[in-house]
């Protein structure tokens, strides 16, 4: 497996599946104190030492009936690789003055000015772009994601209704989310669901995104007659499936 560590651990009879989130682990990795976090599963068939995608910490999955002992020692024989994987993680970039995001999937740098009031904005200044955030300091985080929340509710509504009138469809209410496991969604009475993270990928990739889930206006499935659909009202959907594949992990390091 690529990117984990894993411990097969015996077969055991098949039972509903269950999650217990334990004690995390503390261990010394590279002069600093990192938390592991341990969560027991009970169709777990191998411990399993990754890092979140979205907070970029350690998680360790157990199977049922593994002794906290037996995971400390794991965890201590793949010590090198978590070091390896730490330091090579992206560091986790806030929405605080100064910090640069990929906003449209260009870099773009937070600006705070103040007293003024005013609503949050994009600009070019000195050719350089901008997001500008006025008022309380303490309230730059929230603003900032107040505005790209609206930005992509926005532009996933205009690129929605376009690709269902072409498609020949309509859709339901449009819900903006911070969604871990997928980027979007259909529900069988058409209301759509999208990731507002998607506004800081390339245009490209927000587009595709609503012509994905318009096509399931026509077919709820992922059938060749279903990507036909796609490919006929977005031609370039390989194109972004690949870049959500390799880069889209990355989008959840900001914020």
């Amino acid at each position: 497996m690529r990117g984990l560590f894993s411990f097969l651990a015996p077969k055991t009879r098949s039972r509903p599946a269950q999650r217990a989130a334990l004690e995390p682990l503390v261990v010394n990795c590279a002069g600093l104190s990192v938390a592991v976090t341990l969560i027991a599963r009970s169709t777990a068939r191998r411990m399993i030492l990754r890092l979140d995608r979205r907070s970029g910490q350690p998680v360790m999955t157990l199977p049922r009936g593994v002794s906290r002992q037996r995971a400390a020692l794991f965890l201590q024989e793949h010590l090198g690789w978590l070091e390896q994987r730490l330091k090579a993680a992206p560091q986790r970039v806030h929405f605080v003055e100064g910090a640069e995001i990929p906003l449209f999937g260009a870099p773009c740098r937070i600006v705070h000015r103040a007293p003024f009031r005013g609503e949050t904005r994009l600009v070019e200044e000195n050719g350089e772009r901008l997001l500008v955030v006025h008022g309380d300091a303490a309230q730059i985080s929230a603003r900032v994601e107040r505005f790209l929340k609206a930005e992509a509710l926005k532009r996933f509504s205009e690129a929605s209704a376009r690709h269902a009138k072409a498609l020949g469809v309509t859709h339901g209410k449009i819900t903006i989310r911070d969604t871990r496991s997928r980027w979007g969604s259909c529900s069988a009475r058409g209301e759509l669901s999208y990731s507002w993270r998607l506004v800081l990928a390339p245009p490209l990739v927000l587009d595709y995104l609503a012509a994905h889930e318009i096509a399931h206006r026509k077919e709820m499935n992922h059938s060749l007659r279903y990507w036909r659909n796609v490919a006929a009202i977005f031609p370039r959907f390989r194109e972004a499936e690949h870049w959500l594949k390799r880069e889209g992990g990355s989008l959840h390091r900001f914020g």
